[in-house]
C-alpha cells in the first residue's frame, strides 16, 4: 500500500520547498492549499460566498479571488479567517478524498504527500501513515517572508500572526525537520529523512503513526 506522509508546518518554514524537491524525484504531491483554491474558483458556489462576505473588491482584473487582497482582510484575525473558511465550504472532506484516492489507486512504491498548514488541527492525520513537521523560529520566517513576499516587517509580523508555533504541533508529529538554515541544508535534511523513513517502511519497522494517540487524546 502505498505510503502517505502528511507534510505541515508554519509559512516561511520550507514545506513547499521539500515537497517540491521529492515531487521531482516521483513522489506524488498534493498542496492543500491549491485545491482550496479549487474550491472557490469563477462560478464555483464558494466564490459567490466569498464576495457576500468580503465584497467585490476581492475579484481581480482577471475574474479570480485575488488571493493577496483576500489574505490582507484574513491574516492576523481570527474571526474573519473563520468567516473564510465557512464561505468556502468543507475543505476537510476535499482534503480526505484525495487521501482516499492515493489508497485506492497507488502501489506500495509510491510516496504521496499532503500538505497542509493546518495538517494537525484539521485530523487529516487519521489518514496519513505518518506526519512530518517542518519547524522554523518565527524571526527566520518573518525575514523569509519579507525577501520572498517583498513585505515590509509590520505585513510579515501580521502574516506570522495568524500561524501556530511549531512546538504547538510536535507532539502530534512524528518526524520534526528544522530550517533556520539554508536551502542546502534543508535539501540534505530531507533526503536524509526520507531515506531513512523509506527504509523502514520497505522492511516493516516503520512504527505506526502517533498521531492517532494525539487526536483521540486531544
Amino acid at each position: 500500500m502505498v505510503l502517505v506522509i502528511g507534510v505541515t508546518g508554519s509559512i516561511a518554514s520550507g514545506k513547499s520547498t521539500a515537497c517540491k524537491l521529492l515531487e521531482s524525484q516521483g513522489a506524488v504531491y498534493c498542496d492543500a492549499d491549491k485545491l482550496v483554491h479549487q474550491m472557490y474558483a469563477p462560478s464555483k458556489p464558494a466564490f459567490y460566498r466569498i464576495i457576500d462576505e468580503f465584497g467585490e473588491g476581492v475579484v481581480g482584473i482577471d475574474g479570480y479571488i485575488n488571493r493577496k487582497i483576500l489574505g490582507s482582510k484574513v491574516f492576523g484575525d481570527p474571526k474573519s479567517m473563520g468567516r473564510l473558511t465557512t464561505a468556502i465550504g468543507d475543505i476537510k472532506q476535499e482534503v480526505m478524498d484525495v487521501m482516499m484516492e492515493w489508497r485506492d489507486n497507488l502501489s506500495a512504491d509510491d510516496i504521496a504527500l499532503l500538505e497542509a498548514v493546518n495538517f494537525v488541527e484539521a485530523g487529516y492525520g487519521i489518514h496519513s501513515d505518518l506526519t512530518w513537521l517542518f519547524a522554523v523560529e518565527k524571526e527566520t520566517a518573518v525575514k523569509r517572508l519579507m525577501n520572498r513576499n517583498s513585505l515590509n516587517e509590520k505585513d510579515a509580523n501580521k502574516r506570522m500572526a495568524s500561524q501556530k508555533d511549531w512546538r504547538d504541533r510536535e507532539e502530534a508529529s512524528d518526524l520534526v525537520t528544522h530550517n533556520d538554515g539554508d536551502l542546502e541544508s534543508l535539501n540534505k535534511s530531507v533526503q536524509t529523512t526520507i531515506g531513512r523513513v523509506v527504509n523502514m517502511y520497505k522492511s516493516g519497522t516503520l512504527k505506526p503513526s502517533k498521531y492517532n494517540e494525539w487526536w483521540n487524546a486531544r
